[in-house]
């Protein structure tokens, strides 16, 4: 059989738009599919693509909230893990790449056209585009994976490889990317140029991020991809969020990205929940991180990403409402996800129709949000948090592409928008 691939005809490239964004906005993140979805005014034929987002009902949402930027969770083309095809459940949330530069068919039909018109329609009004990325590593996994692409081009060159000659795995996924390679930042700079010269988009967020830092001696914040994506023109204005942390050796890397770049602060979250759980001794820290984690991060304090919810972990409803994940959907005996979440439920475990206990989390989900938008730095939601959306306690929701993700719109708890 013949070999047979897709050529699009884009239009000349000509230089990107200033960004919209800038760092101290409102970062709003959102996974396209679970976010669209179950829109009552987006037309069915919609539902699930970036396009969706252009739709004025969408426009309407994020203009209301004053966001900033849209923050996508990723859109290029991925795979499920093969492991969940047995246990009947697919990967939603997309962080299982295969291929960098090519948009995932399920979620922009389109191509790079319908991703450039959503952005022109997200920009149009005020709002920017951040692309979640990842870099970290692909589907095709550990030794027992498939080989996509990578693996059969050159795997020596484009994965990281033990003395002993075994695959690294500082990802927990299997394999993680030779940042460190020629070949592999050559090919992570010419995406990154991509998306900015072809859609316009504002800037990106890089998933385990140390790992394009991390060198034969560790994890160096002048290593060789990092320093060439600051040099880069065309790169030289886009906002740069960093995911600080990754499972390999000095995994743990936050405050210690180069100035340029955002990050995500999670020693900003953690002191949020456990001062609103009521720990104790707290305050100071909880002051702390509300006036700009000065103990973490040299100004400008827009460096700290501020957050108490993402993606990853309990929705911010579910962080009042649950003491323990309940991640049994997943397959996995519960053993997914993280087991420490700095939550609690007041005395009740998830829903519950007793109305003290739910004006008691209502209480709690307003001084959340208070909190998160009264705090110095960047701004992160989490799609659906800011009305109350629940994933029933399920704290790694990746495998969950069904009602347990999608945004109930119409259900919607409309006193706390």
């Amino acid at each position: 059989s013949r070999a047979r691939a897709v050529v699009e005809a884009l239009p000349a490239l000509v230089p990107p738009a200033p960004p919209v964004f800038r760092p101290g906005g409102l970062v709003y993140e959102l996974p396209v599919r679970p976010f669209t979805m179950l829109h009552p005014d987006v037309p069915p034929e919609l539902r699930g693509t970036v396009a969706a987002l252009a739709h004025p009902a969408i426009l309407d949402h994020l203009t209301r909230l004053r966001v900033d930027a849209v923050e996508l969770m990723p859109i290029t083309a991925w795979i499920d893990e093969r492991h969940l095809g047995p246990l009947g459940l697919v990967n939603g949330w997309g962080y299982n790449p295969v291929a960098m530069m090519a948009l995932d068919p399920r979620l922009c039909p389109g191509g790079m056209a319908e991703l450039r018109e959503t952005t022109a329609a997200l920009r149009a009004a005020g709002i920017g585009v951040i692309l979640d990325v990842v870099f970290n590593h692909t589907g095709e996994s550990d030794v027992f994976g498939p080989v996509l692409s990578m693996r059969g081009l050159d795997a020596r060159a484009y994965y990281w490889h033990a003395p002993d000659g075994s695959l690294v795995n500082d990802t927990g996924c299997g394999n993680t990317l030779a940042c460190q390679n020629p070949v592999v930042r050559a090919l992570i700079l010419d995406t990154l140029r991509h998306f900015v010269g072809q859609a316009g988009i504002d800037g990106y967020r890089f998933d385990l991020a140390p790992i394009m830092g991390r060198t034969a001696t560790g994890f160096d914040p002048d290593a060789p991809l990092l320093r060439e994506m600051l040099a880069d023109p065309l790169l030289a204005d886009r906002v740069l969020i960093a995911e600080p942390w990754d499972i390999g050796p000095g995994g743990y890397q936050l405050g210690r990205f180069p100035e340029r770049f955002l990050e995500w602060n999670d020693a900003y979250r953690d002191r949020a929940r456990r001062f609103w759980r009521g720990d104790r001794h707290m305050l100071g820290d909880f002051v702390t991180a509300l006036a700009g984690s000065a103990d973490v991060f040299d100004p400008p304090a827009t460096r700290s990403v501020n957050f108490i919810a993402a993606h990853d972990g309990f929705t911010l409803a579910d962080m009042t409402a649950y003491r323990h994940k309940h991640n049994e959907a997943n397959g996995e005996q519960n053993h997914d996800g993280h087991n420490e979440n700095h939550s609690w439920n007041h005395g009740v475990e998830g829903a519950t129709d007793d109305p003290a206990v739910q004006a008691a989390r209502h209480h709690d989900l307003r001084a959340l949000l208070g909190t998160l938008f009264a705090s110095r730095g960047t701004i992160q939601l989490t799609a659906g948090d800011e009305f109350g959306r629940s994933q029933r306690g399920n704290n790694n929701a990746y495998a969950q592409d069904n009602a347990l993700t999608w945004l109930d719109w119409e259900g919607r708890d409309r006193d706390l928008e």
